[in-house]
């Protein structure tokens, strides 16, 4: 029997998976492959059931002889173990990660032998539902909350962009980079509490309301489907902060973080250059505890930001507040610093994990962006938050563009550095009923 080999990347099956595997089966003996988790994320979307539901739902499938979990998006694996005579895949080729996908098993034929037999992608209106409501599942409250915590089982360091609107949503949510055979993406969404203040117009002091705050949230969540980390500035007074922890349980938002500071909020960047106060340390851990006391699920998680690096109080201060925090019942360790290097950023990393293995670590790279996601996660960061570079993007293309049209009293000028407005529109989906 010639050997045949398909790979699936769903939580559902339907007609069109039904269809491979029949085309499949007049070629020979049909294995499909059920892509990991971790491949799975990177390549298309986070995966709604179990690896081992997933593998379940395809052994079900009539026909399929075998079944095997594939590790990596390209298929160097599976030639190098199976020598498949056919890899059956549909047509649909036209994104960039596709292509990809498809340059490799071309290379691997010719390296190994073998055919691609590609099937006609399947179009219809069953299929078009199953997919959508497939999406819509990964964006409710109670399947994305904990989708956070499950990332960190599932990758070295995860990816995390701030996002401060619907748009930026559709942006983190949806850009996808190929670099030769490797494809990434964005894990998770911060949303910024300096960005959402600053998209308004307001000083970033903890002027914008809470309420405001939500609608925000509300916007990025109706068009995403990514984990959501949420800043909560210094968390307010303990009362408040109890209640901003359910609201945000219920949204199905993954964690907050707060920072231990008192009186009226100053963007860290200032550091010593502007009058900032920190939170006592049992202050601090009693709001951390009172949070966590509030919380209903599990899945929710509290994050304790240290501002001792910011405010020059020394290695020793930040680690003692670390320890602190962590025996408070924070879920992770949020640490800072405005230096252009990451030195002390890398030197706490590695005194907090001497001693503490397992609490995630937080590292926002904003003024020490030389550092690599590859090096924070040797240091054993877990969590990598890009925190403003979407807003400081948009900031001087649009004044830049107000400039041109002022300059030359039209719009042709700048037309050529302009996204078309179509392109723009089709990042948003549109619910065909």
């Amino acid at each position: 029997m010639k050997v045949v080999y398909t790979c699936f990347c769903t939580d559902v099956i339907h007609e069109g998976h039904l269809n491979i595997i029949n085309e499949a089966q007049k070629l020979g003996e049909v294995t499909v492959g059920v892509l990991a988790d971790a491949a799975s994320i990177r390549y298309n979307r986070f995966p709604a059931v179990s690896l081992e539901e997933r593998i379940r739902l395809v052994e079900a499938i009539p026909g399929v002889a075998h079944v095997i979990v594939q590790n990596e998006i390209m298929y160097d694996e599976i030639f190098e173990r199976l020598h498949p005579d056919y890899i059956v895949h549909g047509d649909n080729w036209s994104l960039p990660s596709m292509q990809a996908i498809y340059q490799n098993i071309k290379n691997l034929i010719k390296k190994y032998g073998g055919e691609l037999v590609e099937i006609p992608y399947t179009y219809s209106e069953n299929v078009q539902r199953t997919d959508h409501q497939m999406i819509e599942k990964l964006a409710m409250p109670e399947f994305r909350r904990g989708r956070l915590r499950k990332l960190l089982q599932m990758v070295p360091i995860v990816k995390t962009i701030e996002v401060h609107s619907g748009l930026t949503g559709l942006i983190a949510e949806k850009t996808v980079v190929v670099d030769g055979e490797t494809i990434d993406q964005f894990d998770a969404m911060w949303i910024s509490s300096l960005c959402d203040s600053t998209e308004k117009g307001k000083p970033d002091i903890e002027l914008v309301d809470m309420t405001s705050r939500f609608q925000t949230i509300e916007d990025v969540m109706e068009v995403t489907t990514k984990p959501v980390i949420f800043d909560g500035d210094t968390g307010g007074l303990t009362e408040h902060f109890v209640y901003t922890v359910r609201s945000l349980e219920r949204m199905g938002v993954s964690a907050v973080i707060i920072e231990d500071k008192t009186g009226l909020k100053k963007n860290s960047l200032f550091g010593t250059e502007v009058e900032q106060t920190q939170a006592g340390i049992e202050d601090f851990s009693a709001k951390i505890a009172a949070g966590k006391k509030a919380q209903l699920s599990d899945d929710f998680m509290i994050i304790a930001r240290i501002e001792s690096l910011i405010l020059e109080q020394g290695m020793e201060d930040a680690l003692k507040r670390a320890r602190a925090f962590v025996e408070a019942g924070a879920d992770g360790i949020m640490i800072h610093s405005r230096r252009k290097e990451p030195d002390e950023i890398l030197e706490f990393c590695d005194k907090f994990r001497a001693e503490n293995k397992e609490t995630p670590l937080v590292v926002v790279p904003s003024s020490f962006n030389v550092v690599t996601e590859e090096e924070l996660a040797a240091h054993g960061v877990n969590i990598c938050i890009y925190a403003n570079q979407l807003l400081r993007a948009a900031f001087p293309a649009m004044e830049n563009a107000a400039k041109s049209i002022l300059k030359h009293h039209r719009a042709k000028e700048i037309d050529s550095e302009l996204m078309p407005i179509k392109q723009i529109i089709t990042l948003i989906d549109e619910i065909n009923y």
